[in-house]
């Protein structure tokens, strides 16, 4: 049993300290954060033009996350499309979406005119 193909035990193992530890495999993450703004006017975009999920966060400041949990509801004003598997948002619809925001959209009241606060009280 002594040939020149055999190893030693340790040989075979290698030391404890030349052994090469594999990296651990890292699960890819979403990134969930806010996308930076636009790089282009959406109001010089033709109507009937694309945009992807994180070109439409951009445009309306929301994280993809946020238009990810929209599309499970059918009735959101923000309407989309798959094409290919993927989400499509036409740019007449996040125009509309848009100026249906600005409508809803409340002005900020001063902090002391809420009702709740110290300065409300008698």
């Amino acid at each position: 049993m002594s040939g020149k193909d055999e190893k030693t035990r340790i040989e075979a193992l290698g030391s404890p300290g030349s052994r090469k530890i594999p990296r651990v495999a890292r699960r890819h993450r979403k990134n969930r954060g806010m996308p930076p703004p636009a790089t282009f006017d959406i109001e010089t975009l033709p109507g009937s033009s694309n945009l992807t999920a994180l070109e439409t966060a951009a445009v309306i400041r929301r994280t993809p996350g946020a238009l990810e949990q929209w599309r499970r509801d059918p009735n959101h004003p923000l309407k989309w499309r798959y094409v290919d598997g993927r989400p499509l948002y036409r740019v007449d619809a996040v125009r509309d979406y848009l100026a249906g925001c600005v409508k809803t959209t409340k002005p900020p009241q001063p902090h002391n005119a809420r009702g709740d606060g110290p300065a409300a009280r008698p």
